[in-house]
């Protein structure tokens, strides 16, 4: 065989053995995909991901307002591939790293659910996840370069059974929606449909979202504008704004007509205090306390054959379930309108997101009251978001939102969630 022959073997056998890897690398998914899940005994919403070389599955509480993804290192974080984050580098400054110590620089993981916090390196490790068209589920794909924090285990107290850390889905530079944006060159939104089961779903990028019945749940959508708090709501830090997510609620109304209610507790002040944010580690949504006893108030007024029966903490407000009957939307009671910016976006609250059922007798208004000087208003907690598609639009800062998918007979069940 020749010189010339021999080099040409070479490289033809070259390309053959890196043609997989070429193939893998230069797919570009349309989205990403997680599933979630929702645990019963703490109501917490929990995704997984791959993470570390070799890949490990790492399971997390989703937070809608986190502004990271952290994980516990304390134990048994194993990764050929786990690097930390330089002071000055681009991790850290996308990370709005204020701490530096012995060169690496550190943010604070904190968990909602315990309120508790500690201080953690930033670092740098393979993530894996599974890719979708929106209909179908499709490869997994990797990003080689992902930013999370290090936890510590003490920081997990309070936590579902099994999670390690918290999905942070934030309006920051290193939550998951921007960093997977990034990575991938996708559109900067991401859709939040939530089940009261195991088969809700986060998708990254664009729709369609279609369930099992091939229904694209995003086709009626409404929208609203997205605000910004400038005053971060986890720290209360004056000019470092928040990463949640607030919308501007105008008024509430029951079965069409307006609750009294003080309407300075619905605009965010010069102290960051007030307006309504939407929250998936809060189980039910929280109202300041003059605003959901006017709630109770002609709720309960709107149902006067309905008889009262003794509340159940942490509900205020329950009745008696043989009073009340039932449709594909849940228990017929009256409905709640959180109108936003004009009479003709309302985000509608119906039977199956209002109310929580306690044993076999009692019905109960699913809001509790927050106090009289809580920090955010109107919370809206993860019960009254499910089975409603969200869809979070960074670039344009705009939220859509669908009514109750059980008026079009679907659900947050989508055949993409599953395991391609």
């Amino acid at each position: 065989m020749s010189v010339a022959q021999s080099f040409l073997l070479l490289c033809s056998l070259l390309i053959f053995s890196l043609s997989p890897i070429t193939a893998q690398t230069s797919f570009r998914p349309k989205a990403l995909v997680l599933r979630v899940a929702k645990d019963t005994a703490t109501l917490q919403y929990v995704t997984q991901i791959k993470q570390r070389t070799p890949l490990v599955p790492v399971k997390l509480t989703v937070h809608l307002g986190g502004n990271i993804l952290w994980v516990d290192c304390e134990k048994g974080y194993v990764s050929s591939t786990n690097k930390t984050a330089r002071c000055g580098s681009a991790q850290c400054n996308l990370a709005n790293a204020k701490a530096c110590g012995g060169g690496i620089c550190g943010a604070g993981p904190d968990n909602p659910i315990s309120n508790t916090g500690t201080h953690g390196d930033i670092r740098i490790d393979v993530l894996s996840i599974q890719s979708t068209d929106g209909r179908n589920p499709g490869r997994a794909v990797t990003v080689p370069n992902f930013i999370f924090l290090c936890g510590s285990e003490f920081v997990l107290q309070g936590l579902a059974s099994g999670v390690v850390g918290i999905a942070g889905l934030g309006r920051s530079k290193v939550a998951l929606p921007s960093q997977l944006a990034a990575a991938f060159s996708l559109k900067r939104k991401f859709a939040l449909c939530l089940s009261p089961f195991d088969d809700g779903a986060i998708v990254f990028g664009d729709g369609p979202y279609y369930d099992l019945n091939n229904f694209d749940v995003s086709k009626n959508l409404k929208y609203t504008p997205l605000f910004i708090n400038k005053v971060n709501t986890a720290s209360g830090f004056l000019g470092e704004p928040s990463v949640e997510y607030f919308i501007g609620v105008t008024s509430v109304h029951v079965n069409g007509k307006a609750v009294p209610l003080n309407k300075t507790l619905l605009s965010i002040d010069n102290e960051g205090v007030g307006g309504t944010k939407i929250s998936t580690v809060n189980p039910y949504t929280v109202l300041e306390t003059s605003i959901y006893k006017a709630l109770v108030q002609a709720f309960a007024s709107a149902m006067p054959k309905v008889a009262r029966v003794a509340p159940v903490a942490p509900f205020g407000a329950c009745f008696r379930l043989q009073d009340i009957g039932f449709t594909r939307i849940g228990p017929v009671v009256p409905q709640i309108d959180l109108v936003l910016q004009n009479k003709n976006v309302v985000w509608s609250i119906h039977g199956q997101n209002s109310m929580v059922q306690i044993g076999g007798d009692a019905l109960c208004l699913g809001f509790v009251d927050g106090g009289v000087n809580p920090r955010t208003s109107i919370v809206i907690g993860a019960r009254q978001l499910e089975n409603n598609l969200l869809q979070f639009d960074l670039a344009t800062s705009r939220l859509g939102f669908s009514d109750s998918l059980l008026f079009e007979r679907a659900t947050c069940t989508f055949n993409f969630t599953s395991i391609a």
